[in-house]
């Protein structure tokens, strides 16, 4: 009887998978407000400098899919023409589906974005100014990694921000670069 109940108990933990997590950190100077979308829509999260919000994959009954709506705009995704941008993932038995994209323009415009799964063999996902480099940026990854989007990666300052002698005891540097010791400038253009 014994060994029965262990060779169920080793079936089922065998047969249980485990998955990660999505995480957005904000290492930007403003906040950024978020929400989780898949057949509902949950409550706005608003995520300060060097904080942190994430989630257990799971996988939406009516959507499939969840997007990890972010905008630069408290209450953003209720307002019309609002900047968006959308970390979304699914997913799909032992694999995790993820991309990136942004609607109704560029929100984040100037400050690196990058999508990084901590299994190193899988795809990274990065906007080093903020907007997507163009073409497709689908990727998929073993469902028990995490996948960390981090806004201002390594702590850049973004667009317009003070810099150099204007910011003395700032040791961050532009997203771009810094211009004439006082602003980091706009983020070239293709």
């Amino acid at each position: 009887m014994l060994f029965n109940s262990i060779t169920i108990l080793s079936l089922i933990v065998s047969g249980a998978q485990a998955v990660g997590r999505a995480i957005v950190t904000n290492q930007c100077d403003a906040p950024l407000y978020l929400w989780s979308v898949g057949g509902t829509i949950s409550r706005q999260h608003t995520i300060l400098k060097d904080a942190s919000y994430s989630e257990i994959f799971h996988h939406d009954p009516l959507s499939g899919g969840i997007a990890l709506k972010l905008s630069a705009v408290e209450g953003g995704i209720f307002k019309p023409n609002v900047s968006q941008t959308n970390f979304a993932y699914n997913l799909d038995g032992s694999q995790i589906w993820y991309d990136m994209s942004d609607i109704f323009g560029d929100g984040f415009e100037g400050r690196t974005m990058t999508i990084k799964p901590t299994d190193t063999s899988c795809q990274s996902i990065v906007w080093p100014f903020g907007k997507s480099p163009a073409g497709s940026q689908v990727k998929n990854c073993e469902a028990n990694t995490n996948l960390e989007l981090t806004f201002c990666t390594n702590k850049c300052l973004p667009s317009w921000s003070s810099c150099g002698d204007a910011a003395p005891n700032d040791p961050r540097v532009c997203c771009t670069h810094c211009i004439g010791n006082h602003h980091c400038v706009e983020p070239p253009f293709p």
